[in-house]
């Protein structure tokens, strides 16, 4: 499918406000989370996320994903001030967080914005118990273009998912498939997945690659019981096209880790490698 970046629009102030709203309001990954971004959404401010059990690996722990989408960092400022491109995004899990129902981002930093680059971090905290970190995440991003002014904040549309066995996995919800081939993959790019500069969002990104790398950490160490420990992301180039594909090997570690190698692949652009992902497991 083919989407419109929404650049082609900055000299048009009413149709780029329009196309921000359709792209924003439709994009899958902050409404399936629960995240709310005050700096895009009207109403209250909220950084909590309620946990459900499709955000939990075969051990009980925490997915990475869903921090990961909760806690994107790399500012370079908000849609509505930039159109931000990820550069870098790493979160280390200090708890599994078994037994915490909400999150709260806390402490986020702007470490740093130039002209083009930004820096940022933030600490994931048990929202009802704030003094337990759960992660540490941080990112680096990079602003590709600026929108014209005048851009006003937006109802997202929050989803209203009810926890329970009847969840499907989060795999599945963001479209990523086992295919025929052994690889992890997703078809085409949607609207729904899409960022506004029409590339594969953040989001369905994490999901898949972490997914993938648990596949691969699973068949080397003989168990999916695998808690996520540290998780780094280099975002490469813009995957604009799809059918996406995962490569990926698993590396034995010392005790009781072991790790994974991933690299995201842009069939539909030239096979071009657009996003790499190393992941470091406990096995619990």
């Amino acid at each position: 499918m083919s989407l419109r970046d929404i650049r082609d629009l900055k000299d048009d102030p009413e149709a780029y406000a329009a196309e921000l709203k359709r792209r924003w309001t439709g994009l899958l990954s902050y409404r399936y989370i629960g995240r709310n971004h005050s700096s895009m959404n009207t109403g209250p401010a909220d950084d909590t996320v309620a946990l459900r059990r499709d955000m939990r690996n075969a051990a009980g722990g925490l997915l990475v994903a869903p921090l990961s989408i909760s806690a994107p960092e790399g500012n370079v400022g908000s849609d509505l001030v930039a159109v931000p491109n990820p550069v870098i995004h790493s979160c280390q899990l200090l708890d599994g967080a078994a037994d915490v129902t909400r999150i709260a981002i806390t402490e986020s930093q702007v470490l740093h914005i130039g002209s083009r680059m930004g820096y940022s971090r933030s600490k994931i905290v048990d929202a009802d118990n704030p003094s337990r970190v759960i992660a540490l995440t941080e990112g680096q991003g990079v602003k590709i273009g600026t929108p014209p002014g005048g851009l006003a904040k937006m109802d997202s549309g929050k989803l209203e998912i009810t926890d329970g066995p009847h969840l499907p996995p989060l795999w599945q919800a963001f479209g990523a498939l086992r295919r025929a081939d052994g690889h992890w993959g997703m078809p085409e790019l949607t609207s729904e997945l899409a960022s506004p500069d029409a590339a594969l969002h953040i989001g369905p990104q994490h999901v898949l690659l972490e997914t993938a790398a648990i596949g691969y950490a699973a068949s080397l160490a003989g168990t999916d019981r695998l808690q996520m420990r540290s998780w780094h992301v280099m975002f490469l180039a813009r995957a604009k096209a799809g059918p996406f594909r995962v490569d990926g090997e698993a590396i034995a570690g010392a005790g009781r880790a072991v790790a994974a190698r991933l690299s995201l692949h842009d069939e539909g652009n030239g096979d071009k490698m657009v996003t790499t992902a190393s992941a470091v497991f406990e096995i619990v």
